[in-house]
């Protein structure tokens, strides 16, 4: 019995929440739910595409990710499988499977056509329920993806801005705000290398500028602008124990540089 996790838009408080999973157990009544999260701002594919690069690989292979952030629901647009590494997605094709494709090609698309494995009623407005869903609850009873519908073709793409390393500096963008408010770019830390971290590197994100690179949040006092790389490897810019964003007015696509002396 596979692992299913969960994404979505629906909100912490949604009974749609509740909706999906109980479709899925009527089917796999001995699933293995898991919620990633259900907080992706409404009908943001792009927060979407990140989280599930983030954390998707961190599940066991043969997980099966079900993702509900589908702003085009009820159009033609199409709902896939999709066989990504070790993992099994199902999602709506708009491009909230790019980043985690682009981190490793499909093996398998397939197109979700066959009614078979959908709920009786269809609502036009809960493809999560009444397709995704069962499909996930199919698909973790050991169904053949080939079954659910034809090859799909090339997933949906949505463009990704690339952090550029120039002689004297790194120039990137703010990517994804975290729960707490911290600036989550797309600078890696490898674009760092051979390059000082110490109070000689400069980080500036629109008219805010900080220096060095820390390890901690705590190497700084409270309501300091700090940079640093975050957890999944990135840098990130963070106000001790305050909300960044908040404070700062930074939306996500805000230029960020790292320049040195």
């Amino acid at each position: 019995m596979s692992i299913i996790t969960l994404t979505t838009d629906f909100g912490t408080d949604s009974p749609y929440v509740a909706a999906m999973k109980g479709t899925i157990l009527s089917i796999a009544p001995t699933a293995t739910i898991v919620d990633i999260t259900h907080a992706i701002p409404p009908q943001d594919v792009r927060e979407g595409a990140v989280v599930l690069e983030n954390i998707a690989h961190r599940f066991p292979d043969g997980t099966i990710h079900v993702v509900v952030v589908d702003p085009g629901v009820g159009t033609e647009r199409a709902i896939v499988y999709a066989k990504i590494g070790g993992h099994h997605f199902i999602a709506p094709d708009n491009g909230v499977l790019s980043r985690v494709a682009k981190r490793t090609a499909p093996v398998e698309v397939i197109r979700l056509e066959n009614t078979e494995y959908w709920l009786d009623k269809v609502s036009s407005t809960f493809h999560g329920r009444d397709i995704m869903a069962p499909v996930a609850a199919h698909l973790s009873l050991g169904i053949e993806p080939s079954r659910f519908g034809p090859p799909h073709g090339e997933l949906g793409q949505l463009e990704w801005p690339n952090a550029v390393r120039r002689q004297d500096r790194v120039e990137g963008v703010v990517l994804k705000v975290d729960s707490f408010g911290n600036l989550i770019t797309n600078i890696t830390a490898d674009m760092l290398v051979g390059q000082p971290t110490d109070g000689r590197a400069c980080v500036i994100c629109s008219i805010y500028e900080t220096w060095g690179i820390y390890q901690t949040y705590g190497d700084q006092p409270r309501g300091t602008l700090i940079a640093l790389i975050g957890s999944d490897g990135c840098i990130e810019l963070s106000i001790v124990g305050e909300s960044a964003a908040e404070r700062l007015g930074i939306q996500v696509g805000v230029p960020v540089i790292v320049a040195w002396e």
